[in-house]
């Protein structure tokens, strides 16, 4: 199952300019001696005597001093030229430091043999009425996963995967499929935790979690996931990342700042790990770009704001995030925008003795800003919030009837159903 993006807001799509250069270089070419054309020529030896001596002292004395010129010539050229003090690292020492401090770069062969293991189909079975009018559970959509507790036997996945389902099911590396148990799921950051019975002794594999928020752009990544389901399960596409920060209209990614990558991910890909070069987890495949014409562009929630989440889901089976109690609707964005309005989120209603209320919010008003930070649609706002904690004490900015005001919040919680 996959979450592919058909439309996305203008004004969220942040398309980056690309620049090619047209200047070529060209290697200098050496200037060589032309060499005679060989001649054959008969050797003699040497005249004996003094002759000899002299024109062979002088000989070895050109050497001696060739050597010492070379010597010194090779000193003192890192300080004419400083840029040759910038050499090529030794391939055999060299570790550069990635996401978390991790070390070392492993090739794309031992980041599939060593996560390929951890990550598993899962499928999501649903009651459907079949031809004859009869009821039956049947697979209506597939996606991926990955082993986070291989002791206790967690797997993470997206909730648009397992949304819906009467019955979830996880295929594992050795094509073992179980019925899995359904720990929690939350729509709004779209995460969900299942469990494989009788973990301890399946001899699971768990992945290594990395810290993407050291993530710069243009480091290598690699997915992994279930394209189409079982029949291509594992399947490894490698990318970079394309972009940070990005934001896109959809429940539960619009609640991040997602990673942008152009490694392939495909319908099926959804919940699957995306790994740095150090083999580690830095993002949960999530989405795509499908619009005609537009190819590898693709989402991942980035793993560091998706545990907290995660963590909650394993230990209470919900997950609570600080909350104004509103409701909030984008389809002011557009009356602004053609009447030159103030963007933001706006109110169109609120909970009744709920945070925003109690601070004298009122509906109609649109939120331009909390704390420092600049909101101009409702997406921006969740994403914020949710970078708080519930109980904070926020300023709130809005325009009521033309007019900007402030006001002090002291964040609410919302919280995920409890799986049945």
């Amino acid at each position: 199952m996959d979450m592919d993006i058909q439309e996305m807001n203008p004004e969220l799509q942040q398309p980056a300019d690309e620049q090619h250069s047209t200047a070529e270089q060209r290697p200098v070419e050496e200037q060589r001696p032309v060499e005679e054309p060989a001649q054959e020529r008969t050797a003699s030896p040497p005249p004996a005597g003094k002759p000899f001596k002299k024109y062979g002292g002088l000989a070895v004395l050109c050497v001696l001093c060739a050597m010492i010129g070379g010597f010194i010539t090779a000193a003192f050229l890192p300080y004419i030229y400083p840029q040759i003090r910038q050499s090529a690292p030794n391939s055999s020492s060299y570790a550069p430091t990635l996401t978390g401090g991790e070390q070392a770069v492993f090739p794309t062969t031992q980041i599939a043999a060593s996560v390929g293991p951890a990550v598993v189909g899962v499928s999501n079975f649903q009651t459907v009425q079949g031809f004859r009018g009869n009821r039956n559970l049947q697979e209506i959509g597939s996606g991926s996963g990955f082993i986070l507790d291989a002791q206790n036997g967690y797997i993470v996945t997206n909730n648009h995967v397992i949304d819906g389902a009467q019955k979830i099911t996880v295929t594992l590396s050795d094509d073992q499929t179980l019925e899995a148990v359904l720990i929690g799921a939350d729509p709004r950051t779209d995460l969900a935790v299942l469990q494989v019975p009788d973990a301890a002794v399946l001899g699971l594999t768990a992945v290594n979690i990395g810290d993407s928020s050291q993530l710069q752009v243009g480091e290598p990544v690699v997915a992994i996931g279930n394209p189409g389901g079982n029949d291509l399960a594992r399947s490894v596409t490698t990318g970079v990342v394309s972009a940070l920060n990005r934001s896109i209209s959809l429940q539960g990614e619009s609640s991040f700042d997602l990673i942008q990558t152009d490694a392939a991910i495909n319908p099926g890909n959804s919940g699957g790990p995306l790994v740095n070069s150090a083999g580690c987890v830095i993002g949960i495949n999530s989405a795509k770009f499908s619009l005609t014409g537009f190819e590898g562009i693709g989402f991942s929630i980035p793993i560091t704001d998706a545990m907290p989440a995660i963590q909650q889901l394993i230990a209470t089976g919900i997950a609570k995030h600080p909350a104004l109690l509103i409701q909030i609707n984008d389809q002011y964005l557009p009356y602004a925008k053609a009447n030159n309005l103030p963007l933001g989120a706006y109110i169109a209603a609120l909970t009744p003795n709920g945070p925003a209320a109690k601070a004298g919010l009122a509906e109609g008003d649109v939120i331009t800003q909390i704390n420092q930070t600049v909101v101009k649609s409702s997406s921006e706002l969740i994403r914020e919030l949710y970078k708080l904690n519930i109980g904070d004490t926020v300023t709130i900015t809005y325009v009521r009837n033309g007019q900007p005001a402030q006001v002090q919040v002291s964040l609410g919680e919302i919280a995920s159903e409890p799986s049945s």
